[in-house]
């Protein structure tokens, strides 16, 4: 019975460490979906303004253009995946992966060849696992990304979009990443960067059905896209990276909280357990005395006789 008692004294030890971890994890995750939050509504006025520029100068002009000109039939797409460097985040990474098998698997049935760029440790394990071809990844980030991460991220994908399909280029850029909603709800979502859709546009930027104001370019039209293309993509895949990072630390402070919870209440059932087996010992100890009293009293009353 006593070394049962041990047992669940070092189970409790044990299960208390870890309590302990969790609960540091939970708490500093909490303090960086903060700053997180206030990166991502910083970059919106950013990104919606853009887009509105590009919206103008693509509505003003009749250029044909990589930015705004959808290709009649699309053969290639490449697909962004922004996942996680950590772990103990839930499922936040899966539930992104999971969106990413369903947009490849709906661009293959349309007919196009699908090239993936990988953000994140997660995404790369798994589609290194599965033993994927992956067109370029990158790690290291995703927990405070910077605007010049973003760039390297953009750069492959703007001059894949620039190359002509025969040459290894694509006719579509999309993206997929966690969008932050609450401290509670984070939803993997995808979205087509390029060709830019301008009725998708107008309606993110809320000048659906507005009258925009007619433009002189100079040089050119082209020109000009083609100075905000890059732009353009940079402050995109920014954004969703802000976004992907408040959402993962949001995921990792509800996964932490849970696991602080369950590591509590195990450390009261194994106390309860423990409990139950020193009573049971001490039981034990006292019938034990008593049975060596009553037999001590026994031999001596046989001996007095």
């Amino acid at each position: 019975m006593g070394a049962q008692l041990r047992v669940y004294k070092r189970r409790i030890r044990a299960v208390t460490a870890t309590k302990k971890i969790t609960k540091a994890m939970e708490m500093i995750a909490a303090s960086r979906i903060v700053k997180a939050q206030r990166k991502v509504a910083a970059s919106m006025p950013y990104a919606t303004e853009l887009t509105r520029a590009v919206t103008a100068v693509a509505t003003g002009s009749n250029t044909k253009h990589a930015l705004t000109t959808e290709v009649e039939a699309p053969t290639r797409a490449a697909v962004l995946l922004i996942t996680s460097d950590r772990g103990l985040a839930g499922g936040y990474s899966s539930n992104a992966i999971k969106q990413a098998d369903r947009l490849t698997e709906r661009l293959r049935a349309e007919g196009k060849d699908v090239d993936a760029y990988i953000v994140g440790r997660k995404g790369v394990a798994y589609y290194g696992f599965r033993e994927r071809k992956v067109a370029d990844s990158w790690t290291g980030f995703t927990d405070s990304p910077a605007y010049a991460d973003a760039k390297r991220v953009a750069a492959p994908l703007i001059e894949a979009i620039q190359k002509e399909t025969a040459e290894g280029g694509v006719d579509e850029l999309h993206i997929v990443y966690t969008e932050f909603v609450s401290m509670m709800t984070q939803n993997a979502v995808d979205g087509r960067m390029l060709p830019l859709s301008l009725d998708k546009a107008q309606e993110e930027t809320g000048t659906k059905g507005e009258i925009l104001p007619l433009f002189d370019f100079e040089p050119s039209a082209e020109d000009v896209l083609d100075a905000l293309l890059p732009r353009y993509v940079e402050s995109r895949i920014y954004n969703a990276l802000l976004q992907s990072a408040a959402s993962e630390h949001a995921a990792r402070r509800r996964a932490m909280k849970s696991a602080t919870d369950n590591a509590g209440d195990l450390i009261k059932s194994l106390s309860r357990l423990a409990n139950a087996a020193r009573q049971a010992e001490i039981t034990q100890e006292i019938s034990e005395i008593v049975g060596g009293a009553s037999a001590m009293a026994d031999a001596t009353a046989g001996s007095d006789k």
